[in-house]
């Protein structure tokens, strides 16, 4: 069975390259029917926080990502670390080294002033076995180090294929640190063997890494589980993306009227290929063409245009129900006077989100590009008045509309289209000569939904008042 986990470090929040992440090995898990499994990494306990975690989970749940057990928490095993690491002292595999920090720290100065590499293995002899006796029992504190032999280390990457490193160029590296902290290495190569990992897909930043735990593997017996590694994600001028470039943590993408499953979507094809040109794929889709062998070995750009453009394409098809909640708590966290009343409208605000999420890319652009519906517009667009308010008569017909618009008995799409095409005709201009003033003057903007939903929406009383109070100013 395939057995997948994703392992944050609670340091920070979930950020796009830790999503991506997870979001592969659950579609690898599901795909093939195994397990996905969280594992917190926070041994680090001095940069590491409840909060975060709880940010974490939160991140990974608003994605929809579930796990099929409790997550692990690798402060919860440090007694586990600890027992592997004796034991393989016990068995030779490993030693203790006695080095103070300021040993190491002058022996470094050393190798720096003579311009060459610092090993500690060269700096360092081990002791004898009565010297480490005797610092035993002066109690010294010591580290646990693991000895890199002479050679090559080699595996087959399932993204990068046949990867090799010179062991001359690995130092003998600490597992446990004198304080009893086990390091990186040491606790992941233990969780993944206990938690029966079979697959490890994680970023190619780690992909270093991979030679020292793979030494641990040998040094413990375990069956070693396969490796991809995926190349990282860039910023549009191809450096590694960062905070530079914008937002990089998944939160940032929920509080900006980001859709989920959108972000899942992008997400998955970021790096990705489905082996055509489809881009806008159900869960349940991706979930079926997920293939480890369709990973790009090159870094992909996270493009902010193109995925509003697929936020958009999720945002068109959403219940209108199932934004309203956003709507409105986007309208209520925006500085401006909206009317009370509308917000709580169920009805009118369901009929301004069918008008409007069609061109709408994000939550925020209901409120941009919307606000019109819920308080007169406090500023007309400056473009559009040089075009549309310009004509000395323009007052004296939005007048007219106004008047023509009040009597009518139904105020329809409908209705409202032949009153003004008739006026119009009765005026003797073109209907676009009328329309786009009018527009100006309900919305604030040259432009919007059709002219005719949005007048009908507004209603009766709101459309006469606010053409007769442009008719006013433009008298002035």
């Amino acid at each position: 069975m395939v057995v997948v986990r994703f392992a944050p470090s609670p340091t920070g929040f979930l950020h796009i390259g830790g999503a991506r992440t997870a979001i592969f090995n659950w579609l690898f898990a599901r795909k093939h029917g195994g397990k996905f499994f969280l594992r917190i990494e926070d041994t680090d306990q001095q940069r590491s926080g409840e909060e975060m975690t709880r940010a974490i989970i939160d991140s990974l749940q608003w994605l929809g990502l579930d796990w099929d057990e409790e997550p692990i928490k690798q402060s919860d095993r440090l007694p586990v670390y600890r027992e592997v690491a004796h034991r393989l002292v016990a068995e030779g595999k490993a030693y203790r080294s006695f080095a103070t920090a300021e040993e190491l720290d002058a022996a470094r100065q050393r190798a720096a002033a003579e311009k060459r590499e610092f090993r500690y293995r060269k700096e360092f002899p081990r002791v004898s076995a009565g010297d480490e006796e005797k610092l035993l029992s002066e109690n010294k504190p010591f580290t646990v180090r693991m000895p890199v032999p002479p050679g090559v280390t080699a595996f087959e990457d399932q993204v990068h294929g046949q990867v090799s490193f010179d062991n001359a160029l690995i130092d003998d590296f600490v597992i446990l640190r004198s304080d009893g902290q086990p390091t990186y290495h040491l606790a992941v190569v233990v969780d993944d063997h206990d938690m029966g990992i079979t697959h490890i897909l994680r970023g190619d930043d780690h992909i270093s890494n991979t030679p020292k735990q793979i030494l641990l593997y040998n040094a413990l017996g375990w069956n070693m589980p396969s490796f991809a590694h995926v190349p990282l994600i860039l910023g549009p001028d191809k450096t590694r993306l960062s905070k530079r470039h914008g937002a990089t943590a998944v939160g940032e993408y929920e509080k900006k009227g980001y859709l989920p499953e959108a972000l899942f979507n992008f997400l998955a094809l970021l790096g990705w290929s489905p082996g055509d040109d489809r881009e806008i794929l159900s869960r349940e889709e991706l979930i079926q063409l997920f293939d480890i062998r369709g990973i790009s070995k090159s870094s992909a750009v996270f493009d902010e245009k193109k995925f509003e453009w697929m936020n958009g394409e999720y945002l068109s098809k959403v219940e209108v129900s199932r934004l309203e909640q956003l709507v409105i708590a986007a309208f209520r966290n925006t500085a401006g006077v909206f009317e009370q009343n509308l917000l709580d409208d169920h009805a009118y605000v369901h009929q301004v989100i069918a008008l409007l999420k069609p061109k709408a890319k994000t939550i925020p652009d209901f409120v941009k590009f919307g606000a019109y519906f819920f308080a007169e517009p406090a500023e007309f667009e400056e473009s559009a008045r040089a075009k549309h308010w310009q004509d000395p008569a323009t007052a004296g017909r939005l007048r007219e509309l106004a008047n023509e618009l009040e009597q009518l008995p139904e105020f329809t799409a409908a209705a409202t289209e032949n009153c003004l095409r008739a006026l119009a005709e009765k005026i003797g201009i073109k209907a676009g000569n009328l329309i786009h003033p009018a527009r100006l003057a309900l919305t604030g903007f040259g432009a919007s939904p059709s002219f005719f939903d949005v007048i009908t929406v507004l209603g009766k009383q709101k459309a006469v008042q606010r053409l007769r109070k442009a008719a006013e100013q433009l008298a002035q």
